[in-house]
Order: structure tokens, then C-alpha cells, then sequence
């Protein structure tokens, strides 16, 4: 008997071009990949930097397993914070310029713990409408009075702000927002959050290791100090290739989050292997700003062969570029004939975006070459024509 009408469920998604499936990888995430047997040029992995599958990041986690072992055994309060995350977090802190950083296993699980260490139900949260699941969930799990401003829409975050009657306000925002690719205005936002005596949360995930003159993300970028952005979180496992997350701030917010956050306080920590590779990243971030720089050239060179094409881009910078197609079944199909070119790009759809604003979602590495950008520009073009002629 199926109580909960998961068998209708699944049907209706599979009709309305929604049903999401896994793909199994082969081997390590770099640009050419093995996929269910097949070689495929991919353009759908967040490691912006090419830094998953570098030599010295393995050698770096095989060093600690021989040292640590595999998993840390318990959580960090109880008996499994090692040297390593100790390590980690103070590198982390003095690069982004915050007196403390506090690692979290997942991205999901920073956003989760800090949101909710943070708010009360005499509190209220103010959140970007295309903000990350994770920021949602916390901001709606709060307890506090959840409010979504319009995207990007300072105005409509001021209007909100001078309506809230509760002491405590939090504003919280992607840096880099994960569908579309574009940037938080976050010099107006921390203006606006002074000016209302609200908090500014950033989650950096897709721009820290990438934006920046040093790399560290969309704040470092806007030249805001900790005093502006009080709650900066950012992930290890895109630009520097590893797993996990972390809060900056001050010395009393991270050690708040220690005493306050359930999903730091009830959870694992994280390999120590895996806190030694996230260090052996972060100096490489630092001491090979040529990543960065090669990206940037990649997503110029896209964008302007892009455009020439006629393809519908989106006002992204980053390393993010959406071609947005419209229907789910339309962008399904044009997945499926890069897939047939040996191109993997995956095909974003609702409910993760609006109807309507179903999108190739084509994500560039500093590990691509010009090379295999013109494979996918040449892929993309046929793609366009075929399945235009068929809709």
C-alpha cells in the first residue's frame, strides 16, 4: 500500500519533464570524464579551479590517513577535532580577514547551524528570493519572522527592513547566486544593514577561491571587513576542490555557533584527511593566482562567441554562464544532444528554477582548455539548431 502516493508523485514529475536522475562517475572530477562507460567533456562540476584531482591535494589527504587514519570519530566537541581542523580554521580566519573560523560539514550544515544559533522567534530574517535551499530552510526553520525580498532589489529589502518592528534583523544573501550566476550588491546591501541595524549574512560558496584580487570571494572583492559582513560562510568542496564549509567572523560569533549551532554540535567532523587537503587548496589559491586568471579568459571568450551565436545568456560574470532555454522538455532535449556529442552539461529545471526559466547550466574550470571551450561552442551550436528545428 502506498500511503503517501509516492508512485503518482513520481509519475506526474516524470511527465512534466522534471525527474532528476544520477549520473555515475568513473573516475576523478577533472574536464574529461568516464560517465556509465562512456568519455565525456564536462561542464557541469563546480571545481572551479581544477583543484579535485590535484596531486598535491592527494598527497596531502594520503599523509594525514597515514597519520589520523580515515574518518575523525566523533564530533568536534567530543574527541574529533584534530590538528588538522584546528590548522585549517585559523588559516581560513586570517585569509578572510575574520578574528575566527568554525568548520561545518557541509555547506547545508553551516548555513543550518548559524541561521538558527543566531535567530529566535523575536527575531526576523530577510532573505534574496533566488537564495540557496539551504538558506531558505534555516531562514524558515528558524522560529523567526521570515520575509523574501525581491532579487537583488535593495530598494524592496529597505522597505521591509523599515516596516520590522523585531530588535534583532538578519539579511541574508548568496554572494554568487548558484542558477543564475550573478552577484549580490553587496557594498548597498552592507550600507543598508548599517543604516537599519541589521546583520548581513554572505554565503560565498561560488565565489570564494575564485573573485577577489587574492581569492577570497565577493567580499574581499567589495572590500567589506568584518564589521559589514558580521557572518561570512563559505564552502571548501567548489573552487578549492575538497568537502566541507565554514563560518567566519568574530570571536564571539564562532564561539556562540561552538555552544549554539545543533548541526555543528551533533555532527562528525569531517575526515582530518580532508581539513589537510582543504589547506594544502587554500595555499594554492594564494600562490597561483593564474587560475584565476585563465578562468576569467574562459568566461570572456564563452560569453562573446555566446552571444554571437545568438544564444540567451544571463548577466553572469562568473564562472556560472546559464544559456536559459524556457520549457523543461526543450532543455532536456538539448542535454541529451550535447550528451550525443560527447558534451555533459546538465539541464536545470523547476523547482530548483521558475517555469519557464528552464537553462543549460554550463559551469567553466580553470582546468579547461581553449581547446575544449571550442568543443562545446561548436557542440552548443549544432544542438541550438537541431532542437529549435524541432520544437
Amino acid at each position: 500500500m502506498d500511503a503517501f502516493n509516492l508512485q503518482a508523485r513520481l509519475k506526474e514529475r516524470q511527465q512534466q519533464h522534471l525527474y532528476r536522475q544520477r549520473r555515475t562517475l568513473e573516475g576523478a572530477q577533472q574536464p574529461e570524464v568516464v560517465l556509465d562507460g562512456q568519455r565525456y567533456l564536462a561542464f557541469c562540476s563546480n571545481d572551479y579551479l581544477g583543484l579535485a584531482n590535484d596531486p598535491r591535494l592527494k598527497q596531502s589527504a594520503i599523509e594525514a590517513v597515514r597519520r589520523y587514519g580515515v574518518g575523525s570519530g566523533a564530533s568536534h566537541l567530543v574527541s574529533g577535532h584534530s590538528a588538522e581542523h584546528h590548522a585549517l580554521e585559523e588559516e581560513l580566519a586570517a585569509f578572510t580577514g575574520r578574528q575566527r573560523a568554525l568548520l561545518f560539514s557541509t555547506g547545508y550544515m553551516a548555513n543550518l547551524g548559524a541561521i538558527s544559533a543566531l535567530l529566535d522567534d523575536q527575531s526576523a530574517v530577510f532573505e534574496d528570493r533566488l537564495n540557496h535551499a539551504s538558506l531558505l530552510d534555516a531562514g524558515l526553520n528558524s522560529g523567526a519572522r521570515f520575509q523574501r525580498y525581491l532579487h537583488n532589489d535593495v530598494d524592496n529589502l529597505a522597505s521591509r527592513l523599515g516596516k520590522a518592528t523585531q530588535s534583532h534583523k538578519l539579511v541574508v544573501t548568496d554572494g554568487v547566486f548558484s542558477m543564475d550566476g550573478d552577484v549580490a550588491p553587496l557594498n548597498e546591501l552592507a550600507q543598508l544593514c548599517h543604516d537599519q541595524q541589521a546583520w548581513l549574512m554572505v554565503d560565498d560558496a561560488h565565489g570564494f577561491g575564485v573573485l577577489g584580487e587574492r581569492g577570497a570571494g565577493l567580499v574581499e572583492a567589495c572590500e567589506l571587513d568584518q564589521q559589514q559582513v558580521p557572518v561570512l560562510m563559505a564552502t571548501l568542496g567548489k573552487a578549492l576542490g575538497c568537502a566541507g564549509a565554514f563560518i567566519a567572523g568574530s570571536e564571539t560569533l564562532i564561539e556562540a555557533l561552538i555552544q549554539f549551532a545543533r548541526s555543528y554540535i551533533y555532527t562528525t567532523a569531517m575526515p582530518p584527511a580532508v581539513a589537510a587537503a582543504g589547506r594544502q587548496a587554500l595555499s594554492i589559491v594564494q600562490q597561483e593566482p593564474e587560475r584565476r586568471l585563465h578562468l576569467q579568459h574562459l568566461i570572456r571568450r564563452f560569453r562573446h562567441e555566446a552571444e554571437v551565436m545568438g544564444l540567451t545568456l544571463m548577466s553572469s560574470q562568473t564562472a556560472i554562464q546559464p544559456v536559459l532555454v524556457g520549457s523543461a522538455a526543450r532543455a532536456m532535449a538539448l542535454s541529451a544532444s550535447l550528451l550525443q556529442q560527447g558534451i555533459w552539461v546538465t539541464a536545470i529545471r523547476p523547482p530548483t528554477v521558475p517555469a519557464g526559466m528552464s537553462r543549460l547550466r554550463i559551469t567553466l574550470t580553470a582546468a579547461h582548455t581553449d581547446q575544449q571551450l571550442d568543443r562545446l561552442l561548436h557542440a552548443l551550436e549544432r544542438s541550438w539548431r537541431e532542437v529549435s528545428d524541432h520544437d
